[in-house]
């Protein structure tokens, strides 16, 4: 099985912020939720591990650290 991987991974990152926020630009809350929803069930598909899948659930319902 796979490990996720929580380390820094994307060569700029903030040019893929930024994208991603000019992706939400002018939709309305619930068009912004559903965008997301597709977005990550795309990136899920693509990742396709199941191991890791349950990894990142994981890793995103604990508490944050920093708050």
């Amino acid at each position: 099985m796979s490990q996720l991987n929580t380390k820094p991974n994307i060569a700029a990152p903030d040019d893929f912020y930024a994208a991603l926020i000019q992706a939400h630009d002018g939709l309305s809350d619930d068009e912004s939720a559903a965008f997301n929803a597709r977005l990550i069930l795309l990136l899920a598909n693509h990742i396709g591990d199941a191991g890791v899948l349950g990894q990142a659930l994981q890793a995103a319902a604990a508490p944050r650290r920093d708050s």
